[in-house]
């Protein structure tokens, strides 16, 4: 964990440029997020080679980044948490911007790509049930009536139903994801795998992108 690197002017990267694949495309924190005001970037590299990435940002005394630079291996992504820790009145709706920059392995590696996308940190929104608990509508009849014993555990069977499914649904997505990430793309060659197991590289961008979704749920819960 550290705090984000300054974003400098620099100047364009020289020799061939590699696609700097992130997800999502902007940062959008929320002020009044139950684990405080974060967000996940994935980052996936579609080349044969490992490749060295760093994060830059505009205003980086207002951010810390889990694993501000490393590496991130061939045809593979990375998640990055990237946490805003001046979530104040003043910083509302003011946009910043990082840099993901990627480079060639090694100390002296030559910057092959870049990619900047923005942020901005939102007002807390009061949801109705947040401003109270009791609810003013007036209900017919006695106060003192309560529901039989199976009325009332019939709600609590019901939502551990529902979350055992949706834990279910959310581990099948990851896994079908994982394995896309994992398939050998179309124009690839020397591959033991049969040509229909083959995929785009579309494909693995939808993958990737599911893949940060998911995560990002399970950082929130």
């Amino acid at each position: 964990m550290s705090h984000c690197p300054e974003l400098a002017c620099a100047p364009p990267p020289s020799g061939p440029v590699v696609p700097v694949l992130v997800f999502p495309p902007d940062l959008v924190f929320r002020a009044d997020q139950r684990s405080g005001p974060r967000q996940l970037l994935t980052l996936y590299n579609p080349t044969g080679a490992a490749l060295r990435f760093r994060v830059l940002c505009t205003a980086p005394a207002k951010y810390t980044v889990f694993d501000a630079e490393g590496y991130v291996k061939p045809q593979s992504c990375i998640d990055i948490v990237i946490r805003h820790v001046a979530p104040i009145p003043s910083h509302y709706d003011v946009q910043d911007r990082f840099r993901i920059e990627l480079s060639e392995e090694g100390a002296e590696g030559r910057v092959v790509g870049r990619k900047d996308i923005t942020s901005v940190l939102r007002a807390p929104a009061y949801p109705l049930e947040l401003q109270g608990l009791s609810d003013p509508t007036p209900h017919p009849g006695p106060s003192s009536w309560t529901a039989p014993p199976t009325a009332r555990h019939l709600p609590e069977k019901s939502h551990s139903q529902l979350a055992t499914s949706s834990f279910l649904l959310f581990l099948l997505t990851g896994i079908v994801s994982v394995a896309f990430l994992l398939l050998p793309l179309q124009e690839e060659l020397g591959s033991q795998l049969p040509q229909i197991l083959h995929v785009s590289l579309g494909q693995k961008l939808v993958a990737a992108y599911i893949l940060g979704l998911l995560t990002m749920v399970f950082l929130r819960t």
